[in-house]
């Protein structure tokens, strides 16, 4: 069991949605923190299919119901007609609700009630690393940090019928492409775009479908926190800067299955893509449990020169290298960085166990760097 970070108490309001890919324990940290609220849970059949055949259903239970009950429907994107029955209990019975799902989309797509904005969105991400006792960090590499998959000494089975059920499944339940070969194609390239610069007319060919497709098919990905999108730092000294956004799957885990990198080694490429992506999965998640207003960018030249992660207007600078001894041609990137930014601090997160200052750059051993995180020393 892992004390989860979400401090979803603190931010508990009238109404709360808690969103989360798949399995990353949404439903077993409800049911730990509230065990005492109406729980309601529309995977089961019989209660979707009633409450989507009558949804006047759920007002007719739940309306005589103290003042205050909190009511939990757990994938409430299975029934969006629910909403304007919660929104009118809100209202009128004040009864508190935490909304749980794993897309958005539907949602949106069916312009559904979204309680005139009374409802506060929570993120719960994969597990962290302050989450786990005797963290491992090539564990984490390997397997991902969904809670299921890192437990185990090889996920690689688990992974598999992750994508296959809860990815692949997901989307052809919800009817959310019409080419459903074309879009198993397309998380496939996706995940070899992983962690590198967009180009959506390369995708498209890949994949035999439009740009305009391609497009579609990585919103489908954000809607349904299978992915995030990282823009580029844009703010112009000197240097001509990329504009284009990178992509990453929410778990290294997840890219790294359907790349087929099922035994990394250090040294690598595979393991230097996979390492990056587990750090900058981190930060996503520091960013986002911590409530911070930083923005979360990379930084690009057209010559070259790139740092991998850009926090805020150039506040933190960080370098992810999966090097086990760090060499000042490590410190190219954040050096050119320095010359149009000189107050930003400036890390390299590496294998290197020697944390130290090089100059006036930090070269911080990962787990170092990610206790640093957490204790709110970096950002």
């Amino acid at each position: 069991m892992y004390a989860r970070l979400l401090d979803i108490e603190k931010q508990l309001d009238d109404g709360n949605f808690l969103l989360g890919a798949r399995q990353t324990g949404k439903s077993t940290l409800l049911k730990e923190r509230f065990c005492g609220a109406v729980y309601y849970d529309l995977l089961q059949t019989d209660v979707r299919r009633r409450f989507q055949s009558r949804p006047e259903l759920f007002r007719e239970v739940l309306q005589n119901k103290p003042e205050g009950t909190l009511v939990i429907v757990d994938e409430i994107q299975k029934v969006p007609d629910l909403l304007d029955e919660v929104h009118w209990l809100m209202t009128n019975c004040g009864l508190r609700f935490i909304l749980c799902g794993s897309s958005s989309r539907k949602l949106k797509k069916q312009s559904s009630n979204t309680l005139g904005g009374r409802a506060v969105p929570m993120i719960l991400y994969p597990l962290v690393s302050a989450e786990i006792p005797d963290f491992d960090v090539m564990r984490a590499v390997q397997n991902g940090m969904i809670p299921r998959h890192y437990i185990v000494e090889n996920a690689w089975r688990r992974l598999q019928a992750y994508v296959d059920v809860y990815l692949r499944e997901e989307i052809r339940e919800e009817a959310l492409v019409r080419d459903v070969s074309a879009f198993e194609r397309f998380l496939e390239v996706a995940a070899v775009s992983d962690g590198e610069i967009l180009n959506y007319e390369n995708i498209a060919s890949d994949c035999g479908v439009s740009a305009k497709t391609v497009a579609s098919y990585f919103q489908i990905l954000y809607d349904t926190l299978i992915g995030y999108e990282i823009p580029a730092y844009t703010k112009v000294v000197q240097r001509k800067l990329v504009q284009s956004p990178r992509f990453y799957y929410f778990d290294v885990g997840v890219a790294n299955y359907l790349t087929g990198r099922s035994s990394l080694k250090r040294g690598t490429d595979e393991f230097g893509h996979a390492f990056e992506h587990l750090v900058i999965q981190e930060i996503i998640a520091y960013l986002g449990y911590s409530g911070s207003r930083e923005k979360l960018s990379y930084w690009r030249t057209y010559a070259g020169m790139e740092v991998d992660a850009v926090i805020g207007d150039a506040r933190v600078a960080i370098e992810i290298k999966s090097v086990e001894e760090v060499k000042t041609k490590h410190k190219k990137g954040l050096s050119a960085f320095s010359e149009e930014h000189p107050q930003s601090r400036k890390i390299i997160v590496s294998l290197d166990r020697m944390s130290r200052m090089s100059g006036d750059v930090e070269l911080l051993y990962v787990t170092d760097f990610f206790r640093m995180l957490w204790n709110k020393e970096i950002i």
